[in-house]
């Protein structure tokens, strides 16, 4: 304790020292100023007395004053040096192959002193805490070769960002091609409080290129091990990553875990998941020599001081040459070697928690590390399909979990009191964004949308909306952003989304490209109350139609919209391409109704309907295009609901380039199949669920 206290005194005194020195240097300056009570100007603007002996004197003077300032700084500035290596350990100096540095530190404030804790071993300007400090710099290294490194990298780096609060100094290990790659990216990458150095990995093969090594890594997956002889040597701790890992929470917390370490432990690892090392999975399997499982190095914590005080090059040298006499190669690259050192020297190991590098492979026993129920639920599902099936990906989309941010801008809205209300529900993606201001201008009521964007495209979307007069004056629009993840469009969990935020009790089923008639919201309430909805489970149709034309006048009437239908300015939905997706409508009928009326389900019948707040969702695995809104209405059939057409309500499709996903759907055979093999499995299910009665849906598609 008397150790402490003293230490803080040095400290204190060593503060005060250099912020008292400038108000000293001011003083002085300032009492020197003055020559028999009279001031003495330093500046050649201003004027002189013309005698030479008084010229003379205050050039004297000037100069002396300059000198004097001039060493005073030097004092401050010496003092702040050391008040800086008092606090930390001495700046990182380059040595061996350590080739370039970038730092990415804009927006940061004080720069040069946040360079300087960056720079600085494992030390920063905060001081010395139990716990990592906010200002500590976490020193992270990856060993890194070619593009696909590259591309998990970034993905890699992208996970760490997200959560992590302090700055950050990543030492790559990188071939020619992913220094290219990466130096680019991290220099247009305006990240705060981010390093990266980057280390020749070309110029350390001769350190391991006499193991031989069958793993798919190559000589690179040998690397790691000779870390300790690469990274800076007055770098004291590091943690260690492999490419393909994905972090979920702050990497703060996985440095504090060298606080842990006690005795001799200097590598912080996890348990390998898998039985390799048990040597069990099949006839004549003969791994590396290991303690138990062994441990898997894709996270690994090293205690670089220890390690070179250990000697390690010269501890993983001999172990290694002594195994590959016997097992000719390692399979696991570094891990076998690491492994076998362990073995011989367990005192080296403190055991990091499972969940801190969760093994996603085959046999594994990684749902062991899971604390999260839901977690170990989604392992159990994924791990039920198969790989090999060629619809894997669609069948893996309905178990993807999307990065979702509810109420993106400000809401607020108060459902009208007669428990009519209803929001218009919909889902777009950024190609779709020029739709809002009309969508706002022809429905006065509540929205509901679900916008599938990049965290950029998010970025893009707020600026364009804060610069909308027509959006900023809605505040009755809930705007749900869903991230982007995976290669599919997910529309029915998007709609999904949407639905479960509505705050109203009805909703209307729309798509983000169809615009209402002027006057539908009014037109739906009163409907509400007119087919009695609260009591009675209908779907009120809102009939659809379509204009080929970028610029439309707009009906204002049913009569206009069937003179432009006769006129052949617009069209029922879908009529020359999908022609049973809405013909059930029967728009024949439609033109002279004046009642609503009712219609039965078809196969494919895909309508826009207005439905309670508490019908069935839609079916998550469609995606893209195709069957996303055919599943949903036939589950409505299913449960019985009425379809209602209403005979003064409808809407307009506004043209637009084809999406993505019906260029996939009509270029890729594949997903054909896939898409045909998913609505099969569909009507499975509704006939397990269903039972006698869903059995229609199979007669209706076999006679479609």
């Amino acid at each position: 304790m008397l150790g402490i206290c003293r230490g803080r005194r040095k400290f204190l005194a060593a503060s005060l020292t250099v912020l008292c020195i400038p108000a000293i240097t001011w003083l002085y300056l300032f009492a020197g100023s003055f020559e028999d009570g009279k001031p003495v100007s330093l500046s050649p603007l201003e004027s002189q007395p013309h005698s030479p002996r008084y010229a003379a004197a205050g050039q004297r003077e000037r100069e002396s004053l300059e000198v004097r300032v001039r060493e005073v700084e030097e004092e401050n500035r010496a003092l702040r040096r050391q008040l800086s290596l008092a606090q930390g350990r001495g700046p990182a100096h380059r040595h061996g192959n350590h080739s370039k540095s970038y730092s990415v530190e804009e927006g940061t404030g004080d720069s040069e002193n946040l360079r300087a804790g960056i720079v600085a071993g494992n030390s920063s300007e905060c001081g010395q805490q139990p716990v990592v400090e906010k200002c500590e710099t976490i020193h992270v290294a990856i060993v890194c070769a070619g593009y696909n490194a590259s591309r998990d990298v970034v993905t890699l780096v992208k996970s760490v960002l997200f959560h992590r609060r302090n700055p950050l100094h990543f030492h790559l290990i990188a071939d020619s091609i992913a220094e290219q790659i990466l130096a680019t990216l991290f220099q247009t990458w305006m990240v705060p409080a981010v390093r990266v150095d980057f280390y020749n990995a070309d110029e350390l093969k001769s350190e391991v290129s006499w193991i031989p090594n069958k793993h798919y890594s190559g000589i690179y997956g040998l690397m790691k091990l000779v870390l300790t002889k690469t990274l800076p040597a007055n770098l004291e701790r590091v943690i260690v990553l492999d490419t393909d890992i994905t972090f979920a929470t702050d990497i703060a917390e996985l440095w504090a875990v060298f606080h842990k370490f006690k005795g001799q432990q200097v590598l912080g690892l996890v348990e390998n998941q898998s039985d390799w090392y048990l040597g069990n999975l099949w006839k004549n399997h003969r791994p590396w020599p290991a303690l138990g499982r062994g441990y898997n190095t894709g996270v690994i914590l090293l205690l670089l001081d220890k390690l070179r005080k250990m000697k390690w090059e010269q501890m993983w040298r001999l172990t290694a040459e002594r195994e590959l006499m016997g097992m000719l190669s390692t399979s696991l690259a570094d891990q076998d070697i690491f492994n076998a050192v362990i073995k011989q020297n367990p005192f080296l190991v403190y055991q990091l928690p499972c969940f801190w590098n969760v093994q996603l492979s085959d046999h594994t026993r990684s749902e062991q590390c899971y604390r999260d129920v839901s977690d170990l639920k989604l392992q159990k599902q994924l791990s039920e399909l198969d790989e090999d099936d060629l619809c894997y990906e669609f069948r893996r989309e309905r178990f993807t979990v999307h990065r979702t941010h509810l109420y993106f801008l400000h809401y607020e809205y108060e459902p009208v009191s007669d428990n009519t209300d209803v929001t218009l529900v919909a889902q777009l993606s950024m190609d779709r964004l020029q739709m809002l201001e009309a969508i706002c201008k022809h429905w006065e009521g509540p929205i509901s949308l679900a916008l599938y964007l990049s965290d950029a495209e998010a970025q893009q979307f707020l600026r364009y909306a804060q610069g909308s007069e027509v959006l900023m004056s809605r505040h009755n629009v809930a705007y749900h952003i869903v991230y982007k993840e995976g290669q599919f469009y997910p529309v029915n969990l998007l709609r999904n989304v949407a639905m479960k935020h509505v705050g109203t009790p009805y909703m209307f089923l729309s798509d983000i490209d169809f615009l209402p008639m002027y006057g539908l919201y009014e037109y739906l309430r009163k409907s509400v109350i007119q087919l009695d909805l609260a009591n009675t489970k209908k779907a009120m149709i809102v009939p659809a139609f379509e204009t080929l034309r970028y610029r439309l006048s707009f009906p204002k009437s049913k009569a206009e919209l069937l003179s432009m239908l006769d006129m052949g300015t617009l069209f029922t939905f879908r009529y020359h391409v999908w022609t049973k997706g809405h013909a059930p409508t029967n728009f024949a009928k439609w033109r002279t109704a004046t009642t609503p009326y009712r219609v039965e389900w078809e196969a494919d019948f895909e309508p826009y309907v207005v439905v309670r707040r508490d019908c069935p969702e839609y079916d998550r695995r469609f995606v893209g295009f195709g069957w996303n809104k055919v599943a949903h209405i036939m589950e409505l059939d299913a449960q019985e609901y009425e379809f209602i057409v209403l005979p003064n309500a409808y809407m307009i499709h506004m043209p637009h380039a084809p999406s993505f996903d019906i260029t996939k759907f009509r270029s890729n055979k594949q997903y054909r199949i896939c898409l045909k093999t998913l609505k099969e499995e569909f009507q499975q299910d509704m006939s397990r669920r269903y039972g006698f009665a869903a059995l229609k849906y199979l007669t209706a598609e076999n006679n479609s």
